[in-house]
């Protein structure tokens, strides 16, 4: 047995001591995004340091717990808090609670972010769906030898969001008279936010926003063969010639504000499925 699936057997034994179920459906909560926990029948929590081999959450509105429950009937296991590149963690440390969820039966992973907009069409508070994704981080998760066990050497990404699940958001979106965008998102290392002349050229690689996280975790769960379901919250506008400074505490708020709404699309998403 290689390390990482003794390790993953270790992460197991801890949870199975709380839990045998499982858990079809993976949510992964970012930055100001945590309320859809509020929704889930919770019927156990563990925090992310009793867990062996987890990393630990060190960015503030990331609580760092894995949560487990029910929303309407689904089973579904929740990380409160995700893990970023610029906290120094390897790609391998960032994605491992992806490849834990896989062996509690997690078939269909919902992610959510924050992020900038660089589409001169989107709006602070627009909710995005992410159609697509451009790694700028400057790692990938696989690299190093392959796990044959959890997935292929060259794994497709042709369809990284799942089309299907993209329509039924979107069919959702249209019966609560929710406005919902489409795009292209694309990762950088950060921590700090861009420079105009690096929100150019990213928007000229064909991305509408940018953030720092997600796509790891995408590649990880396509490798598994999950679906996966993206939603990116647009914190702040990043239009070169109308830059204004943004604090972190303002990018939160407007996470918080959107929140509402994603928290309803997502919720109806799992009942569904």
């Amino acid at each position: 047995m290689s390390e990482l699936l003794k390790m993953i057997d270790e992460t197991l034994e801890v949870i199975r001591e709380k839990t045998e179920d499982e858990y079809p459906i993976g949510i992964i909560l970012g930055t100001g995004l945590g309320g859809l926990v509020n929704e889930i029948k919770v019927e156990h929590e563990i925090d992310y340091a009793d867990l062996p081999h987890f990393p630990l959450s060190t960015v503030e509105s990331h609580h760092g717990k894995l949560i487990f429950g029910e929303i309407g009937s689904k089973k579904v296991v929740a990380m409160q808090g995700r893990f970023h590149y610029y906290e120094g963690y390897s790609m391998k440390q960032i994605t491992y609670p992806v490849r834990v969820m896989k062996f509690l039966g997690v078939k269909t992973l919902l992610v959510s972010n924050a992020c900038g907009g660089m589409n001169p069409l989107f709006r602070k508070g627009d909710i995005m769906l992410i159609v697509d994704h451009i790694n700028l981080l400057g790692d990938n998760p696989l690299i190093g030898p392959n796990e044959d066990e959890l997935g292929p050497r060259f794994p497709d990404m042709s369809e990284p969001y799942s089309k299907e699940l993209i329509e039924l958001a979107e069919e959702i979106a249209l019966e609560n008279k929710i406005k919902i965008q489409k795009g292209v998102y694309v990762a950088v290392p950060g921590p700090n936010l861009e420079t105009k002349a690096e929100y150019r050229f990213l928007r000229s690689t064909g991305a509408d926003v940018v953030g720092m996280s997600t796509i790891p975790e995408n590649i990880v769960a396509n490798h598994m063969g999950m679906k996966v379901l993206g939603f990116s919250i647009v914190t702040d506008e990043c239009f070169p010639e109308a830059l204004k400074p943004v604090n972190v505490e303002e990018i939160i708020a407007t996470a918080m504000s959107a929140e509402p709404k994603m928290t309803l699309l997502m919720k109806e998403v799992i009942t569904r499925l």
